[in-house]
C-alpha cells in the first residue's frame, strides 16, 4: 500500500474542510506513457487492495492484470483502510475525530480521486471500473472532469439514492445508535450496533434463493438456525475488520448520492455524460433493482446496457467475474473497432 499526503486544506462539498488529507492506494503494474490505465473505485467496506476482494476480474491471471494494464485503486475518503477517516487524528486537537469528523459526500470522494490522479501524473484514465457505490464515484468524476475518463464500467448502482435505499441505511444507523456505547469516544464504541447493522445489510445484498440453498436447515430444529449463525458471524466478521465510525459516516455519504443535485436533475446530467459506458444491472438485485440501471441507460447517450443473472443479488457484482469479464471484453473490443474505423 502507498500513501499520498495532501498537505493543503481539503474543502468539502457541504462547507467544512479537512486540514490535510491522506490517501491510501494500491497500484499494480508499471505506469508508462501509452500504457492503458484502469482506475478502480471501490464500494462501501472494501479496501484499496482490489486484487484481494475482486478476484475473477482483477488479479495476476484475470482480465484486468498488471501485465496488460496499469491499475490504480485508492481507498475512499472516510474508510478505515488508510485514507483520512473518523478514527484519524484531528491535527487541531491531537485526538481521533470520531463523531467530530465532518460530513462528506460521494462528490468529495471523487475530488480525492482527482487529487491523487494529478499527483500520479496520469493525464488520461482509459477505463474506470466501479460496482455499487464505486459506480457513483465514477459517474460524478465523468461529469465533473469530462476529459479524464475514456470509458466507464458501472455495475449495480443508480443515478440517485432511492427512498428504499435511504430507508435501509437509516435502519442500519438506528441499530448503531441503539448501542449504548455509541457516543463513547473510543475505537470499540458501537460495535454491537455495527454487528446488527451488517446483519440487516446482508439480507439485502443476497437473495431469497441464495439463502434457501445455502442456509436452510433440513431437520426439525427449533433453535440454532443456520441463518441465525450466518448473520451473527457476518456481523462479527465486519466488526473485526472495519470501523463503526467509518461505517456510519459512509452510510450518510451514500444518502447524498444524487448525480443531478444542484445541476438541473438526473436526466439532464446523464444526457451530458458523453463517456462511453458499459452499464450492468443484476436482475436479482433488490438493493439497487434493475429499473434504476434501466433509467440510466435511457438517458446516457453513449451506453451499452446489459443485465445478468446471479444467485447472489447485489453481491453479484463481486461474484460474477466470468459474466462481467465477457461483457467487458466485448465492450472494449467494440470500442477498439470503432477507433480503428476510418473516417469517411
Amino acid at each position: 500500500m502507498k500513501n499520498y499526503k495532501h498537505t493543503q486544506p481539503f474543502k468539502l462539498e457541504l462547507g467544512r474542510e479537512l486540514a490535510e488529507l491522506n490517501i491510501a492506494y494500491h497500484t499494480y503494474g508499471e505506469y508508462a506513457p501509452g500504457r492503458k490505465v484502469v482506475w478502480v473505485c471501490h464500494a462501501l467496506t472494501a479496501s484499496s487492495d482490489v486484487f484481494a476482494w475482486w478476484k475473477g476480474l482483477f488479479g495476476e491471471i484475470d482480465f484486468f492484470n498488471p501485465k496488460d494494464y496499469f491499475i490504480v485503486c485508492p481507498n475512499i475518503l472516510g474508510s478505515p483502510y488508510g485514507t483520512t477517516a473518523p478514527t484519524s487524528t484531528n491535527p487541531t486537537t491531537g485526538e481521533p475525530y470520531y463523531h467530530d469528523f465532518p460530513t462528506f459526500t460521494i462528490r468529495d470522494m471523487m475530488q480525492a480521486h482527482e487529487l491523487l490522479r494529478q499527483h500520479l501524473g496520469i493525464e488520461k484514465i482509459d477505463i474506470g471500473v466501479g460496482g455499487s457505490m464505486g459506480a457513483g464515484q465514477l459517474l460524478e468524476w465523468s461529469y465533473s472532469y469530462p476529459d479524464v475518463l475514456e470509458k466507464l464500467v458501472l455495475i449495480a448502482y443508480t443515478a440517485k439514492e432511492s427512498a428504499w435505499a435511504i430507508g435501509i441505511h437509516t435502519a442500519q444507523r438506528m441499530a448503531i445508535e441503539a448501542d449504548p456505547t455509541w457516543q463513547d469516544r473510543r475505537p470499540d464504541a458501537g460495535q454491537k450496533g455495527l454487528t446488527a447493522a451488517r446483519a440487516m445489510a446482508m439480507n439485502l445484498y443476497r437473495t431469497f434463493d441464495c439463502f434457501e440453498i445455502q442456509q436452510t436447515d433440513n431437520d426439525d430444529r427449533t433453535n440454532g438456525f443456520s441463518m441465525d449463525g450466518y448473520l451473527r458471524y457476518q456481523g462479527q466478521k465486519l466488526v473485526e475488520r472495519f470501523d463503526v465510525h467509518s461505517y456510519y459516516a459512509l452510510m450518510n455519504a451514500l444518502d447524498t448520492h444524487h448525480i443531478g443535485r444542484g445541476r438541473g436533475g438526473c436526466e439532464r446530467v446523464l444526457s451530458e455524460i458523453k463517456t462511453a459506458c458499459l452499464l450492468v444491472g443484476i436482475r436479482s438485485d433488490v438493493l439497487y433493482p434493475i429499473q434504476e440501471q434501466q433509467f440510466m441507460a435511457e438517458h446516457l447517450p453513449n451506453v451499452s446496457y446489459h443485465e445478468i443473472d446471479s444467485l447472489y443479488g447485489h453481491d453479484g457484482f463481486l461474484t460474477e467475474g466470468e459474466q462481467l469479464t465477457g461483457l467487458i471484453r466485448a465492450f472494449l473490443a467494440e470500442g477498439e473497432k470503432r477507433e480503428e474505423r476510418p473516417c469517411r
